[in-house]
């Protein structure tokens, strides 16, 4: 059944249900709390083409000399996801990120989606936005962590090389579809009131084909109130504002339906299995208790592996949703920050 979502999905490649104008008009609302708006600090355009021919839009903000911090956003999202962290960081950072082929204004290539080009579209931006020995803190959010695990264990000797330190959010490393508790049909019994259906003996589950549909059809995702009040209520923590939910899914809204479709059903089988063993850096993992999509008990195998290895740095969970870097953006960025002064000192240090 998968593959015949993903053919069907794939026979769209290049269609576009939404215009560039206005996918761009609901990544750059303006909204109240001033952190999530467009940053004003200057930034620089950096040019970056894969082996397979796709465009990356690739942006550094602030001084070209600082300190760099190389943010990669998940599925569905762009650089705009990461205006909180920009504006927090950007005034004494250089703040490096992209968006990931085929989401905001990078194209969507020709490669099939997965570990191999999550991976290589990392390496190429690290390759293009770092100086010759520079190490960066890398901070890998959702699918974006996922991009740095599958990044490690393809190119394990870049790690010590371009990172120093490592932040993953709100993440996983396998069993996505067998493990989301985004939609409860999707991997839980049938029930009538609190019993479990059964047939024969067996107990009855909500169609592949169902759950398919919802998450790979290339439709364009609707607003209004009652959208926002699902996402807040499935997506995010009750205690999200209006302002962090409507900024959160206008960027969702904004991405293109096909690469939204064709990503989920290549991260839905996505098996990265230990490739957190490649990881040599110390790293900081944070879950939410509250996140649906990529619940917390998926990170324990990663902070298993790092810490068994030596460079689980910390482990937070915190009373979030899967937008952690939104809903508790000033927790997030003192930890950020913390990190990063860290990583600063020690290459300060080594020179």
């Amino acid at each position: 059944m998968l593959v015949t979502s993903m053919q069907t999905i794939a026979a769209l490649r290049g269609t576009e249900p939404l215009t560039a104008a206005y996918r761009a008009g609901l990544r750059g609302r303006a909204y109240a709390t001033a952190a999530l708006n467009k940053p004003t600090a200057p930034h620089e355009v950096i040019p970056v083409t894969t082996a397979d021919g796709a465009r990356l839009r690739v942006h550094a903000y602030g001084r070209a000399d600082a300190p760099t911090i190389v943010l990669v956003h998940g599925w569905s999202c762009s650089i705009e996801y990461w205006y909180p962290q920009i504006n927090a960081f950007a005034d004494r950072y250089r703040v490096l990120t992209y968006d990931q082929r085929g989401h905001g204004e990078s194209g969507l290539g020709r490669s099939r989606l997965g570990a191999a080009s999550l991976a290589s579209d990392l390496n190429a931006v690290l390759h293009a936005g770092l100086a010759r020995g520079e190490r960066a803190v890398l901070v890998g959010h959702s699918m974006g962590g996922m991009t740095i695990q599958a990044w490690a264990a393809r190119y394990p000797d870049q790690v010590a090389e371009r990172a120093s330190e490592i932040v993953l959010v709100n993440t996983a490393a396998r069993e996505v579809r067998g493990e989301t508790d985004m939609l409860p049909l999707l991997n839980k019994p049938l029930t009538v009131g609190a019993r479990p259906v059964t047939l024969c003996g067996s107990t009855l589950r909500m169609p592949s084909l169902v759950a398919e549909t919802v998450l790979f059809s290339p439709v364009p995702v609707p607003g209004g109130r009652l959208v926002s009040a699902v996402f807040k209520n499935r997506v995010m923590n009750k205690d999200a504002t209006d302002d962090q939910v409507a900024f959160a899914l206008a960027v969702i809204r904004a991405c293109r339906p096909l690469t939204r479709g064709l990503h989920a059903a290549a991260l839905v089988d996505l098996d990265l299995g230990d490739s957190a063993t490649h990881i040599s850096v110390p790293t900081t993992v944070i879950a939410g208790s509250a996140d649906l999509l990529l619940p917390e008990r998926m990170s324990r195998h990663i902070v298993e592996i790092l810490d068994r290895n030596g460079v689980l740095a910390d482990y937070h969970v915190w009373p979030t949703g899967h937008l952690g870097t939104i809903e508790a953006a000033d927790r997030f960025d003192a930890v950020l920050e913390r990190v990063a002064a860290r990583a600063s000192r020690w290459k300060a240090a080594a020179v």
